[in-house]
Order: C-alpha cells, then structure tokens, then sequence
C-alpha cells in the first residue's frame, strides 16, 4: 500500500494527489443527489393533488413524519455500513455497492407512486449506510504518510460536499418546480449514477488503497471535522477493560428495537393508521411516546452503569461528552427546520415573486452564484483531465459527460429566468361572504366587508343564486403572450393565490387527474388583459441553498477564530451556537409577527434566518465529534460515536415531528408562535451550557 501512497502523491492536482479530487467529485455528485432529493420531499408530499404543479396533498405533520423517520435512519445506518466495509467489503466497494443502491432509491421515487416512494427512501437509507462511513476512511488510508496535508485534504473534500449540496438543491428543486417533481427526483439518481460510474472507472489510480478491509479500524471524523490530535494520558493508559455484561447487551437490544419500532410506527400509525403501540396509550398520551420515554430510562440505566464502572477521570470526561450530546439534540431539532417547515414556510408564506429591476437584479445575482463556483469547479475538472487522463479515461470522459449536462441545465435555468414577462389575466369568479366561526362577515382593517373568491372552473355548475365577478390575477412564464390571448390557468400553490399557464400536457395531465380524484379539476379560462414587466419567481428550494453558501463564505473564519488565542471553550462555543440558531428564528417570529391571512413576509427574513443558523452551525457542529476522541477511552470510540449520531438522529426526528406541527400551531395560535418555540428553546439551551462552562472544564480534566 506504501507504494500506492507514493504513486498516487505524483500525480498532484492544487498540491494534493489526483485521486482526492476523484473522491471530491464523488462525494459532490452524492451529496448533489441527496440535497436535491431532500429539499424536494416534503414540499412535493404536502402539495395540492390538482394544480400547475400537482403532488400528494398530504398533511405537513403526515410528511414530517415520513421525512423524520428518514433522516433518523441515515444516522443509524453507517454504523452498520462502516462495520461491513471494515470487516468484509472494504472501503471502495462499500462507496460502489451504496452508490449503486441509492441510485436505484432515486430512480424509484421519480416514478411518484405511493410504493416506489417508500422502497426508494428505504434504498437510499440503506445505500447512505454503505457509502457514508467510507469516503472519509479512503482519504486517511491515502494521507498515512502524509498527516500534515490531511486538514488540507478535509477542507477541499468538504467543498465537494457543499457544492454538491448547492447545485442538488438548486437544479433539482428548479427542474421539479418549473417542470415536474419527476424530473427533479430524476435528475438526482442520474448524477448519482454517473457519479457512481466515474468512481469505479478511477480504481486504478488508487490501486490497493480502500480496496481490502483494513486490519485495524481508525476512526476518522467527518468531512467538517477538523482532526486533532489526542494526548494520550497516564490515566487512559491505565483504564482496566470494561467489557459488555449480559445486562448491558440485553439493555442495548431491547432500547434499539423499541427505538426503531419508534421510527418506523410513527410515519405507519399517521399515514396509514397502523399502530404497533396503541396498547400502550395512555389518555391522549400516544403509546409509541411511552414506549419511547421506557426504552429512554433503559439506555439512560446501561449508559450510567457503565459510566460507573470507569475510573473517576474518564468517568468524568464521558459525562461531559455525555452533556454535549444532550445539547446537539436541542440545535439540530431547530437547524433541520430547514427540511420541513421552513420548505412549508417559504412556499406558502414567503412573497417570492420579483418585478422590473429587482427581477433583473436577483438573474444577476443568481447568475453569478451559479457560474462562478461551476467555472472554478470546472478549472479543477480541467486540471484532472491533463494529469490523470492517460491512467483513468473513463472517468474523465464521464465527468466530462456531468459538467456538459451541469452547464446545459444551469444555461436552461438562467435563460428561462431572464425571458419570464408577467401578465395581467382575467377570469369569472363567484363571489362569496367571507364568514368567521359565527356566521358573521368578517371585515377589513378599514372596516370594509370581506369576500372570497371561487374561480369558475370547467366543472362549476351553473346556479342562478352565484354572483358572478370578473377577477384579475398574474401568471408569469418565459411565453409570448399578446392581449386577448386565450388560455387556461390553474392555482400554483395550496391556498390558490397564485395562477400558473396550463400548455396543452399540463391541461391534458390536471383533466385526468381531476377524472381520477372525482374532483373539480380546477382548470379556469383566461384572458390576457396587459403585458407588464420582466419577472422571476424564486423557488423554494432556493433559499435551502443559502446554507451551503454562506458555509463556503464563512467557514475560514471560523476556522482562524478557532486557532487564534480567542479561541472560546466547547460550552462557549455551544452557546453561541445555540442562540444565534434561536437568533436566526426570532428574526423569523418578528418577521411572521401580526401577519393577516392573505399577507406574505418578505424574503429578507428568510435569507437573514439561514445565515444565522449557518453562523450557529459553524460555531457548534466542528466541536463535539472533535470531543469524541479527546474525551472518551480509545476502546470506546466507535461506540461513543454511534452515541453521537444517535443524538442527532433524535434531533432530526425531533425536526421533523415538531416541524410537521407548523399548520396546527399556526391554525390554533400563529406562524409567529410557530418560530418562538424555536427561538426559546435553543437560547435556553444555550444559556444552560454556558452557565455549566466551569462544570465541564472540570469533568474534562484538562481536556482542551
């Protein structure tokens, strides 16, 4: 394998050797198919069954229930998946086998029926499982000999991830909004197939490195970890084993199957009214919560009776590392509000619609975030070609294959942005009193009476008694339209505000599905009355990709923060994370505060809440796997990570579960209310922490 080292350091690309960037462009393509995936889910399951765009129609809550219990499994599954590829399959086989399988998971779910969606997630849960733990295992095999570039190598493979990250969110979530959820979820598996394909065609140039299961395990943090070395202590160095009891082994079985039964029956027993833990109800108690709270006190009884048993320094540094783990449920119960409510909030009560120079000023700016991050990722493909051509064709000309399709889609995308003129429609509505829960109509503001207004669809029947109104609304598409034209519309999104055209496959696809539902299929006549400006309507996937940017933008500052002599204490940096994560949200809840039915928040909150919780991100997430290795028994790593990623498994299933309440909260109290519980929440949490600051330094004996 030495040998292997030296050859692949020869062929260097930007002062590292070729192969990293084989491994960057892998992990971008996965990362791409991932994110674009994800930030689809929800918005598609949750979206009206008839309209422009038509989805499932489910409830958030129902939605949030499935999405949680995925993104649960994603953190349980690679501690299997890095058990396999050490002992059996090796390294780059597990990257092949789990590229393969979510590859399958992606091109399932783009076929839209209630069975391919559930096979598909289990597929990519199954999949991420194999490939997440072994990207990172490649990169340490190949920097043995190297270790001071491999906080170097962490960096560039880390910007694989996030530009992977942000153009999936992008591109997916454009092609799945402007052209069908099916071309979006498409889209995904065809870059992770070809991601897959350039991977496997690249083996020769690592030749033996990744190919065998190693004899010793090394545990190697994530991509956004930066590894520290660990100071061995005379107390480590003496720590007697501490082997599983019969107790322990049967406290972890019976805890981990009642946790799965958990995320499984969550999704079942809302989607489908399968309860596996009904029995247990207590009141309005839902028994799968005291199946939860029973198999919580069993872990809680194995992981203080083994704490117990450690001698008083490294009994100490676990229940540290124990309260650290405990807090990083608390920030990424908020931070992945990203995923379901915030998709929910930005569609339904984010004003994403620009007119005139602020239309044109936003295709500049997109523009320019899209290009230039593509041509400096290109620049490094370029420079890949010419060392690495000879040795592996195959996987140059295929990623040649995804930077042509890359760039023909970003064209698209950008050209049908600048061509998208808004016009002035008009169409037949019935007018109706709007009435409050009494029967009463309800009034505006300046005392005037309140209507509804329901369009005339193909369907309405005619009734004597409806009063007939002439309405004028606004589409907006990259179409020539002259005044008079006639044309068909329907509503764009679930409350009906906005119109989009229906082209004759639109028209023909909303007439069936309105046959099969035995529904009104909602397709309203339409004539264009005035041609007005130049305007865009930002998706909603487009505000998820402010994480990934303002990440790029951020995280070297961070980092010289980090290594400078303000370098703030781990339960410091916790609390910054956690209120400026809360800061992010009340800039949200004051934003949301006092809205009327019918009313839309500006995007500025939306924008100015991702930075906040991506500056919360940056000042949390690097901290507590780096605490993993420094606080905890050498023997007992791999166990405190699963720990680790347990705790923020609960936090993603905690997202999703509270996130898929936002229709329910804001119905009963508002959407303000919604973004307090989050604001409060994390800033308590963070207040907490800070004021255990000189407990832990205490339980962690030196530990820096």
């Amino acid at each position: 394998m030495n040998t292997d080292i030296e050859n692949l350091f020869k062929d260097k690309v930007l002062g590292h050797p070729a192969g990293l960037f084989v491994l960057f462009f892998t992990e971008m393509w996965e990362r791409f198919s991932f994110y674009g995936m994800r930030v689809l889910l929800v918005n598609f399951l949750t979206m009206a069954a008839i309209g422009y765009n038509p989805g499932w129609e489910w409830t958030v809550e129902n939605a949030g229930a499935l999405f949680g219990t995925y993104a649960m499994l994603l953190y349980i599954t690679p501690i299997i998946g890095g058990w396999l590829a050490d002992k059996y399959t090796g390294y780059r086989a597990a990257v092949i086998i789990g590229s393969l399988i979510m590859t399958a998971g992606h091109a399932s779910m783009a076929l839209e029926t209630e069975f391919s969606l559930y096979f598909g997630l289990f597929l990519l849960v199954v999949g991420t499982g194999f490939f997440k733990p072994t990207m990172t295992s490649i990169i340490s095999d190949m920097y043995k000999k190297n270790p001071e570039k491999k906080d170097g190598a962490y960096t560039i493979y880390y910007m694989g991830v996030n530009a992977g990250a942000f153009f999936g969110m992008m591109l997916c979530g454009y092609l799945a909004e402007k052209v069908g959820w099916a071309y979006g979820f498409g889209l995904a598996g065809i870059f992770m197939l070809l991601g897959t394909i350039q991977f496997w065609l690249a083996g020769p140039l690592f030749g033996k490195i990744g190919a065998k299961p190693s004899e010793q395990h090394e545990v190697e943090l994530p991509q956004n970890i930066n590894e520290e070395s660990v100071e061995v202590t005379e107390e480590t160095q003496e720590e007697r084993p501490n082997p599983f009891t019969t107790l322990d082994k049967v406290l972890i079985v019976i805890s981990s199957i009642i946790g799965l039964g958990y995320a499984i029956n969550d999704p079942m027993s809302k989607i489908a009214g399968i309860d596996m833990f009904a029995f247990l109800q207590v009141g309005d108690f839902e028994g799968q919560y005291t199946a939860v709270l029973f198999a919580l006190a069993l872990f809680l009884v194995l992981v203080i009776g083994r704490i117990m048993r450690y001698t008083r320094v490294v009994r100490d540094r676990m229940i540290a590392f124990i309260i650290f783990a405990f807090f990083t449920v608390f920030f990424w119960m908020s931070f992945e509000q990203g995923a379901s409510s915030l998709v929910i909030f930005a569609r339904d009560n984010v004003d994403r619609m620009l007119s005139g120079s602020a239309a044109t000023f936003f295709n500049i700016v997109n523009t320019l975030l899209t290009v230039i991050p593509l041509i400096i990722i290109s620049y490094v493909l370029f420079i890949l070609w010419k060392k690495t051509f000879k040795k592996i064709p195959g996987s140059n000309i295929v990623l040649v294959v995804c930077f042509l399709l890359m760039w023909g889609i970003v064209g698209w995308m950008l050209n049908r942005d600048y061509n998208t003129v808004a016009y002035d429609v008009e169409y037949s509505a019935i007018e109706k009193p709007d009435l409050d829960e009494n029967g009463k109509q309800k009034v505006d503001e300046e005392g005037k009476m309140k209507f509804i207004y329901i369009p005339v669809s193909e369907n309405t029947k005619s009734d004597p008694n409806h009063k007939v109104v002439t309405r004028t609304t606004k589409i907006a598409e990259p179409l020539t339209f002259t005044i008079g034209d006639k044309l068909n519309i329907t509503p764009k999104n679930n409350d009906g505000s906005e119109f989009g055209f229906l082209d004759d496959v639109r028209l023909e696809m909303t007439k069936q599905k309105g046959v099969e539902l035995n529904r009104d299929n909602g397709v309203v006549a339409a004539t264009i009355t005035k041609v007005r400006d130049k305007e865009v309507e930002i998706t909603v996937s487009w505000f998820s990709i402010l994480n990934s940017f303002f990440i790029i933008v951020f995280a070297s500052f961070f980092s010289k923060w980090w290594e400078s002599k303000y370098n703030p204490s781990a339960a410091t940096k916790y609390a910054l994370g956690l209120c400026t994560m809360g800061l992010g949200f009340g800039l949200l809840a004051f934003g949301a505060f006092g809205l009327v039915e019918g009313v839309k928040v500006s995007m500025v909150w939306l924008i100015l809440a991702y930075l906040f919780h991506t500056l919360g991100e940056l000042c949390l997430s690097p901290v507590g796997l780096s605490y993993v290795s420094k606080l905890v028994p050498g023997r007992m790593i791999a166990l405190m990570f699963g720990m680790w990623y347990l705790a923020i498994a609960i936090g993603n299933k905690l997202a999703a579960v509270v996130g898929g309440q936002i229709e329910n909260i804001t119905k009963e109290y508002s959407l303000s209310t919604f973004f307090l519980i989050f604001t409060i929440v994390p800033v308590i949490a963070g207040l907490i922490i800070f004021v255990l600051n000189p407990v832990l330094k205490k339980l962690m004996h030196g530990v820096r």
